[in-house]
């Protein structure tokens, strides 16, 4: 017992010092970021006592400061991205890598930035569409490739990362949609990452669009092993086959992305209540439409429409769908925005 008690001691000594250290910085040790920064210090403090060797301490602190710099990145450019995923073995003349061009131009054009691994192929075929002023790169250290194409090389929104799962994750906090073109190891797992996360409700429900060349047919062979070898024998469920969207247009692809946003804006939970932001507030008619069709995602009471929960800070002035939810069944979700944006071209159709 005394040991923990000047263990206790020793934290509120440290805390205090540590509050003196977060004030230096400009930032209030009572605020919120005050105080999650001082435990993101003494959770480094508490590294010393646990007698974390040198190995564990390099990989947390590499790791903290590749993502303090690509955060400070991205933060100064504001507006939708979306990550580009596929084989870096794609040549220039191929169908995939002048579709990935298309594909990317078109968006640019739309206001959208384009984020990739930074390296060649369906990379490069990337940033060649959007031009380097739309695009961010990601890239991984490797021993066999080059750490960046010639289109993002030197550019200020080019950021390197050591570890892979840094890297994913930037790629999936900073992306409001993923396009995935035919590829390897790397794009299978980068995509079935996104639906993982997706599909347990550890991210938010964002457009996923697997793109082939036109007359194409490498996405219906995967989407065949989908149906096939995970729906049939039940290692998915029906529903989660709404997560992803197959084409061999790319303008059909930019127009599923589009769509997705034109009502639905953003969601998040408060405690165990689904707050879905919407730009445009629905009729009283489609509210009852939505609390018949998708039931089965409420946990207690009804789909409400309403002004932002007191708990929220963040795009306060948008209207909001909301319901106690089960936590489970987002690609019935999905689904539930598909019909958000409908309600919008029926209400707005030249919005």
């Amino acid at each position: 017992m005394a040991t923990e008690s000047k263990k206790q001691n020793l934290d509120t000594e440290l805390f205090q010092l540590l509050g003196q250290a977060v004030e230096q910085t400009g930032t209030s040790p009572d605020s919120s970021k005050g105080k999650r920064i001082r435990e993101m210090m003494h959770t480094a403090c508490k590294l010393s006592r646990d007698h974390a060797d040198l190995g564990e301490l390099k990989l947390l602190s590499q790791s903290l400061k590749e993502m303090r710099y690509a955060l400070k990145v991205f933060r100064q450019y504001p507006g939708h991205r979306i990550s580009i995923f596929g084989s870096a073995r794609t040549p220039e003349d191929h169908p995939d890598y002048i579709a990935c061009v298309n594909f990317s131009k078109a968006l640019a054009e739309s206001g959208w930035m384009v984020i990739t691994g930074a390296g060649d192929g369906i990379m490069r075929a990337g940033h060649g569409g959007a031009g380097t002023e739309k695009s961010f790169g990601v890239s991984i250290s490797l021993p066999f490739e080059a750490t960046a194409n010639d289109i993002i090389q030197g550019d200020p929104k080019l950021i390197n990362f050591r570890y892979f799962f840094t890297r994913k994750l930037m790629f999936m906090w900073h992306s409001h949609a993923i396009a995935l073109f035919p590829g390897g190891f790397g794009t299978q797992d980068e995509g079935f990452e996104a639906l993982t996360l997706i599909q347990t409700g550890k991210a938010p429900i964002l457009p996923i669009v697997c793109i082939d060349a036109p007359g194409g047919d490498y996405w219906h062979h995967w989407d065949n092993y989908m149906t096939h070898s995970l729906l049939d024998y039940g290692w998915i469920s029906p529903e989660d086959k709404n997560l992803y969207f197959i084409t061999d247009d790319h303008l059909k692809a930019v127009e599923h992305i589009q769509h997705f946003y034109r009502n639905y804006h953003s969601q998040r939970f408060v405690f165990d209540t689904m707050v879905i932001r919407i730009k445009r507030r629905i009729t009283d008619k489609q509210l009852q439409e939505l609390n018949t069709e998708f039931a089965c995602l409420v946990k207690s009471g009804n789909i409400e429409q309403g002004p932002a929960l007191r708990q929220e800070r963040d795009h306060t002035e948008l209207p909001r769908i909301y319901f106690e939810s089960h936590k489970n069944q987002y690609g019935t979700l999905r689904r539930l925005i598909n019909k958000l944006n409908d309600f919008d071209v029926i209400n707005n159709p030249a919005v």
